[in-house]
């Protein structure tokens, strides 16, 4: 069984493309992890066939280098004559193709890594992204082509949302290049729940066991895209969606598409409502970006090149305003309640304030070093990034807040997406920092230069409990022990030695010396382990140096450490019990379902 977006005859190929690119993806022994992989070229007539593989996706910003995951490489004739070939680069080969017209390639790529940007295959199902599968040819990118998948059993289903070609097993039109790496293909044994939203047919598509309940999903689902979809004025620009969902033994994650989205979820994770709630936090962070950087994205994103880095200094606004309103859309939805919200901003307030690095790194930066820094995190990560994910969220809020404030409620964000959509994500301009910046001042109605100065490009802490003062909440640290004064390390056991996992900038543990894979051994000479450390800290106040002993790249150290002041373990977002009546008339109008102007 075979489930589209449509199905549609062969179009007729245009003048200026003469050649014909197919490609096919096969599985004949899934249990090995390797897809086969063949491309058909023919009226090809240069000398030499180049052809490329990408080096990342869209939405995932680092390189991956696809390309290690590819084998078995070989070029032949329609009649199967080899043909001689070389690899160029890391990800480039050449095949020399001056005596044909009719070529392919074959190769293998090995898949067993299951997360929403690469490529999963073993004995029930085979899952893969275009760009981490295909590669393509230089200068056809805008080509377009044939994808036929061919399953390893009749029982297995391929959904994807590319359009089925009237009269031919399994075979897709591809409108182009971008297009085949922005539709993942889900090959197997899995679940489809068809539903219709808003007069327009979704699915969900599931793979794995675990406790999801379609029923309960479904419904949520209709309230997130009829939520959002209100926010950018009713428009669904798309005439179907697909939900792929695998469950997974810990995964996490979520990967955009114009038309669907890939979602990692741990597979028992939706009984208790704190879990299903996050589980709804992430459909809606992707839903929300069908939108929002799959048509209203950065200028510098408006064109993909598969090879390198594409940096911009926006993400704060794609990812960052994206994750703003996945704490918001579920309970404007009436998915979970205000406590349920302000329990999320807390964490999301408490890991900013207690990320050192946010004093590092500016947002802007964050953005444009994503590709060397957010996705390789390491133990002294902490202390020289800041997520634009996490700080942009609260910029975003803090805009939000801004606007609403200002205008009474009646204006908001919301109108600066609005605008965003019909000026950029309709006509899939790209925006540059300029515009964006710009818009958001006309719809507050007043200049706001020195704002994005401020926290896109300098590390000043952002005005949270200001900002929040106004909607009658306030931010209150939480002790777990007043009086434990403050080391700045983490510590984990492992194998009967307890190793230091992470050491705070500037805190006693990184001023003395002591680094990360450290081994502690004692604290004034007395042995202690994960479990006794905060036991041990609580018979000194700051103020007081004591002796620490570790093993520093095995040698034996003993280090003097001057405590600190006792530091908050969290932060939480409460309402003010003197807030005045305009302030919880503001906190109204931003969290009431009815007065965001939320479908029910």
């Amino acid at each position: 069984m075979v489930h589209t977006a449509t199905s549609m005859a062969t179009p007729a190929p245009s003048a200026q493309n003469t050649v014909a690119i197919a490609y096919q993806v096969a599985m004949p022994q899934p249990q090995t992890h390797l897809f086969e992989v063949t491309i058909h070229i023919s009226q090809w007539e240069a000398a030499v066939l180049d052809l490329k593989m990408p080096v990342w996706t869209p939405g995932s910003y680092m390189v991956r280098e696809y390309s290690r995951h590819l084998q078995d490489f070989r070029a032949t004739t329609a009649a199967g004559v080899d043909l001689s070939w070389r690899k160029v680069t890391k990800n480039h080969w050449q095949v020399e193709t001056a005596d044909t017209s009719d070529i392919q390639v074959h190769y293998r790529v090995f898949a067993n890594d299951l997360t929403v940007r690469t490529n999963h295959l073993d004995g029930t199902h085979g899952y893969f992204n275009g760009a981490a599968l295909f590669c393509f040819i230089p200068g056809y990118q805008d080509q377009a082509c044939t994808l036929t998948v061919e399953p390893p059993h009749i029982a297995w289903e391929v959904n994807t949302t590319l359009p089925l070609i009237e009269d031919q097993e399994n075979c897709f039109w591809v409108e182009n290049f971008d297009v085949l790496v922005d539709s993942p293909v889900e090959v197997g044994l899995h679940e489809n729940y068809e539903f219709l939203c808003a007069g327009k047919p979704h699915r969900w598509v599931v793979w794995g066991e675990g406790n999801f309940e379609a029923e309960k999903a479904i419904a949520d689902t209709k309230k997130i895209i009829q939520t959002e979809a209100k926010i950018f004025g009713g428009e669904l620009p798309y005439d179907e969606y697909m939900f792929l969902l695998h469950l997974s033994g810990s995964g996490y994650g979520g990967l955009e598409h114009k038309e669907s989205c890939s979602l990692n979820y741990p597979r028992f994770g939706f009984q208790k409502s704190d879990q299903y709630n996050r589980f709804m936090q992430l459909v809606a962070h992707e839903f929300f970006h069908l939108w929002n950087v799959k048509r209203i994205r950065p200028k510098e994103l408006e064109t993909f090149d598969y090879e390198t880095e594409n940096y911009t200094p926006s993400l704060w606004f794609a990812e960052g305003v994206t994750s703003y309103y996945d704490l918001l859309i579920p309970l404007w939805a009436g998915i979970y309640d205000k406590a349920f919200f302000l329990e999320s901003l807390s964490k999301d307030i408490t890991r900013y304030l207690l990320t050192p690095g946010r004093l590092v790194q500016p947002l802007a930066e964050s953005s444009f070093d994503a590709w060397i820094k957010l996705y390789r995190r390491e133990a002294h990560s902490n202390n020289n990034q800041m997520s634009y994910y996490l700080k942009g969220a609260l910029v975003a809020m803090l805009l939000d807040l801004k606007i609403r404030d200002r205008h009474q409620n009646q204006k908001s964000l919301d109108d600066v997406l609005r605008i965003m959509w019909e000026k950029f994500g309709k006509p899939e301009i790209g925006f540059t920092p300029a515009q964006v910046e710009q818009v958001i001042s006309e719809v507050a109605g007043f200049d706001l230069s020195d704002f994005f100065h401020e926290f896109l490009h300098t590390t000043a802490e952002l005005p949270l409990g200001a900002a929040l003062e106004t909607f009658g909440l306030q931010i209150k640290p939480i002790y777990t022990n007043k009086d434990l004064p403050y080391l700045g390390l983490t510590v984990t056991d492992q194998n009967n030695r307890t190793l230091v996992q992470t050491v705070n900038v500037d805190s006693p543990a990184y001023q003395a010396g002591i680094d990360p894979e450290d081994e502690l051994l004692a604290i004034a000479n007395y042995r202690t382990n994960a479990e006794q450390l905060n036991h041990r800290l609580q018979n000194y106040q700051a103020g007081d140096t004591i002796s620490i002993t570790i093993f520093h790249q095995d040698q034996l150290k003993t280090l003097a450490v001057t405590l600190a002041a006792p530091q908050p373990s969290s932060y939480q977002v409460v309402k003010n019990p003197q807030a005045s009546a305009k302030q919880l008339q503001n906190l109204k109008g931003w969290l009431n379902p009815k007065d965001s102007g939320a479908v029910r």
